[in-house]
């Protein structure tokens, strides 16, 4: 029988570390339970903390066996371990304003809860974020039911980064919004094999957005307004983290990060009700002139 499990306190969870995980979560324990085993298996970041908020409609993943033994494991490994949960849900940007809310790191990582990490990428996007000094880097997710299927009109979408990252403006409509095509199906690993990279090497390449693993530098990401915008939307949406980071790009710039250690599950997604794209409200509410 398992035994009860520990959620942890909030307070004593906000110390100054350099990292912070931040999962958000809903029905989903098998997939959670996979994406903490691949956190549990990160080395080279010492101490990191994780925060797993759970808006299920039944019993919160995390209390699942196989989710639980992955949170007693990171735990036995150093690694702290908040677990909430957030309800009445009021939408994917609340939650995502609420586990920024429960972190003081000086990096946090914005990990959706069907992404497995390989060992040494979280240590390779902490790397890359110190070394570029932007707003946020991050993996695009492979999914490998595509592996086999290539797409070099994609390709062309690759670019890398010449020097540091500077703070870009990102519109729909334009050549640069078309750089997310490059995050479709298998297409990085597909970069990456052509790319050749020698064993320890990456590669900071241009971005419009990247979905599931994004490491943000949360001073920048707060001075950029955060998720703050949820209470412009109705709670039926989509695209939190694409106007988050149009907002970073702009102050701050960032950049996707090869090879990427980032996997899809693939599973059934559990945001069916998608009535609103986030980034659309906000980009048209900082797009329309002001009266003078």
């Amino acid at each position: 029988m398992n035994r009860p499990l520990a959620l942890g306190n909030p307070a004593e969870f906000r110390a100054d570390r350099p990292v912070d995980v931040l999962i958000p979560t809903r029905n989903r324990p098998a997939e959670l339970a996979v994406t903490l085993a691949g956190l549990a298996a990160q080395g080279g970041v010492p101490g990191f903390g994780v925060v797993v908020s759970d808006q299920s409609d039944g019993d919160p993943a995390y209390a699942h066996p196989a989710a639980a033994t992955m949170v007693r494991a990171l735990r036995h490994a150093g690694h702290p371990v908040l677990l909430t949960r957030r309800l009445p849900r009021r939408g994917l940007a609340e939650h995502r304003a609420y586990l920024l809310a429960a972190s003081s790191a000086r990096y946090v990582l914005n990990l959706d809860d069907d992404v497995w990490l390989e060992p040494g990428a979280l240590h390779r996007l902490v790397t890359a974020i110190e070394e570029l000094g932007c707003g946020f880097v991050g993996n695009g997710v492979h999914g490998l039911s595509y592996t086999d299927d290539v797409r070099p009109d994609t390709h062309r979408h690759y670019e890398e980064w010449v020097g540091r990252p500077v703070p870009e403006r990102v519109r729909p409509g334009t050549p640069e919004w078309d750089r997310a095509r490059i995050h479709s199906a298998a297409n990085l690993l597909h970069v990456t094999a052509e790319l050749a990279l020698p064993s320890g090497a990456w590669r900071a390449y241009r971005v419009s957005w990247i979905g599931g693993c994004v490491l943000y530098d949360r001073a920048k990401l707060v001075d950029s307004g955060g998720f703050d915008f949820w209470r412009r939307l109705d709670e039926k949406h989509q695209g939190e983290d694409v106007a988050a980071q149009l907002a970073v790009l702009a102050r701050h710039g960032g950049a996707g990060i090869l090879p990427s250690g980032a996997y899809h599950l693939e599973s059934p997604t559990t945001v069916t009700e998608r009535d609103v794209e986030a980034w659309e409200v906000v980009l048209a509410d900082e797009d329309t002139p002001q009266p003078a």
